[in-house]
């Protein structure tokens, strides 16, 4: 008997069905931000960097320079990645085969690259609008700024992102997230705080008025960013009672962007009763919006049980969103994307407690809840990489590290 055969016999013995489990997760998609591969730089303003609340730290040799560079090192970090995938791909990103366009000149042929390579390798695709590293981030503002030229730029900006996405999901038959983050506010205490909101609220229904059948909307909301430590013009209260107002906007969670108290395993819950839809953006927060690459910490393994034990599959939608220069970036597209996916294939393995709660049973749901921790998953993981051809645990650093010494360090 295999240990993945002795450790499906255990499972068994806890009414958990381990190849139900591991088909829910190979098909439940991913979305992998391209960003982690050139530090958010994108292709449009390549001297610039990232910045406007967007701060990579790091210089880890190898960025990815163009948009070749970076479609190579994310096929390799994908070739160590098991389950279904999509591409998550900001306006900066977009490619420039005859002349440069500004983002409020940008149309679908400046992505239709990124389309036909997700074609050739079976990805689905989410956009964003790029609303920071650009002139006309005036005084911290965009969507929210004082200056209605300002506004009408952004504006243009995010209605031509909702027709690229738009055109996106018709040429691969599906539907594109297109999430809209901003990262307007004050350094210090404003003595405004209403009027900027109003100005926002205006904006975005300019932005949205028209609806796009293959396009899933989104409002993503933050506690602070940098340099705007006082005041977040796009707050959690503003874009949730937005987004409720509104049809077919939803607000996406990401959880850097709350509290250090807050969790948004518990507020997964507290939206699904209210929409059909609940986009997530899961990173690592360390003190506050850091971005750091996912790991397989206690928060990681709540939101997946939540995504799971609500049969809410179908209806969240997991996206990645970190950036790290201090170590390897395929290394980390790997670390947080295989991090998310055991997660997910861990959650789907947890007894069903419901019953117990029910009930008032509340000893035996904790009894059953720490038992279930030291169950064999190692060695249900270990098949799930097998079954999807890509490298265990402990085999496939070696070959992001040939891929470092071969292909990322001719780049310096």
């Amino acid at each position: 008997m295999t240990r993945f055969e002795s450790a499906k016999q255990i499972y068994q013995s806890f009414g958990i069905d381990v190849d139900k489990a591991m088909a829910a997760a190979s098909a439940m998609p991913i979305s992998i931000h391209c960003w982690q591969g050139d530090d958010v730089v994108g292709f449009d303003n390549p001297q610039g960097g990232a910045g406007n609340g967007i701060q990579t730290t790091g210089s880890y040799p190898g960025r990815a320079r163009d948009f070749e560079e970076l479609k190579q090192d994310f096929l390799k970090a994908c070739s160590c990645i098991p389950g279904r995938k999509r591409i998550n791909i900001h306006a900066c990103y977009a490619v420039f085969t005859d002349g440069w366009a500004d983002r409020d000149k940008l149309e679908y042929r400046h992505f239709a690259p990124w389309v036909d390579f997700a074609k050739a390798h079976g990805f689905g695709i989410d956009f964003n609008p790029t609303v920071f590293s650009h002139p006309m981030i005036k005084d911290g503002l965009s969507l929210s700024s004082p200056h209605e030229n300002v506004r009408s730029f952004w504006v243009e900006h995010c209605i031509r992102c909702r027709e690229i996405a738009q055109k996106i999901g018709e040429a691969l038959d599906d539907t594109a997230l297109c999430n809209i983050w901003i990262p307007d506010g004050y350094k210090d205490i404003p003595s405004d705080r209403l009027t900027p909101r109003l100005r926002l609220k205006e904006s975005l229904d300019r932005i949205l008025e028209k609806p796009l059948p293959n396009v899933i909307d989104s409002v993503e909301s933050k506690v602070f960013a940098v340099g705007v430590e006082s005041y977040t013009v796009g707050s959690s209260e503003f874009y949730l009672n937005y987004a409720a107002s509104r049809k077919g906007v939803y607000p996406l969670l990401d959880n850097g962007h709350y509290h250090p108290t807050e969790v948004v395993s518990d507020k997964i819950a507290a939206m699904l009763p209210f929409f059909d839809k609940v986009p997530l953006h899961v990173t690592r927060g360390v003190r506050w919006d850091s971005d750091h690459v996912v790991i397989f910490e206690d928060e990681l393994r709540e939101i997946m049980k939540e995504v799971v034990r609500n049969d809410a599959m179908e209806k969240v939608l997991i996206g990645l969103d970190f950036f790290d220069a201090s170590i390897d970036r395929v290394a980390a597209w790997v670390i947080g994307a295989r991090n998310a996916r055991k997660a997910l294939l861990w959650a789907l393995l947890q007894p069903d407690l419901k019953k117990e709660q029910d009930e008032g049973d509340f000893t035996r749901r904790l009894a059953m809840m720490e038992d279930a921790k030291t169950l064999p998953f190692g060695d249900i993981w270990a098949e799930f990489c097998k079954c999807h051809a890509v490298p265990e645990d402990g085999a496939w650093y070696d070959e992001i590290l040939e891929y470092e010494k071969t292909v990322l360090e001719a780049r310096i």
